[in-house]
């Protein structure tokens, strides 16, 4: 028997690309130009309107689920892409591997000193260098962190 995570993995990803083609948006338009259509036949009572509402919310209502599981699978995967960029390449650094740990306050650090780095602004190079190994030490942390949760010592 197929797990039921895996089906609706299958039926979600199999919607998000349906749900992307010219062709699914041409058919959502002919269905509202349809309805529309039928509007005078039906005198446009409260009827009419609530059979376009119901509709369009149950399907967004479950379109959100749907995509949003699409969504989450494609960031793990462009995830694993560039964690095995960073592995392969002798220059950078495995640290960055575990970034998305971070917190907020942490990955707003890095960013800035990265950004300073880049630009050239200012001449206090020594202190970005500074800042990026503070940065260092909260990835290390993190993955420390992560590590344990998985049950994987450091």
């Amino acid at each position: 028997m197929t797990p039921p995570n895996s089906v609706f993995s299958s039926l979600a990803h199999w919607t998000a690309r349906q749900m992307g083609r010219g062709s699914t948006f041409a058919l959502a338009c002919l269905t509202v130009m349809g309805w529309a259509a039928v509007g005078p036949v039906f005198g446009y009572s409260d009827t009419w309107q609530l059979v376009i509402n119901t509709g369009t919310t149950i399907v967004t209502f479950l379109m959100v689920f749907l995509l949003q599981h699409a969504q989450n699978r494609d960031a793990a995967a462009i995830q694993l892409k560039l964690d095995e960029l960073i592995r392969v390449d002798r220059d950078a650094r495995n640290k960055m591997l575990a970034l998305e740990d971070l917190s907020e306050a942490e990955l707003d650090r890095l960013k800035a000193a990265f950004s300073r780095l880049a630009t050239g602004a200012g001449t206090d190079i020594d202190a970005a260098r500074g800042e990026l190994e503070d940065a260092k030490d909260g990835i290390e942390q993190a993955q420390s962190a992560v590590g344990r949760s998985k049950g994987i010592e450091p």
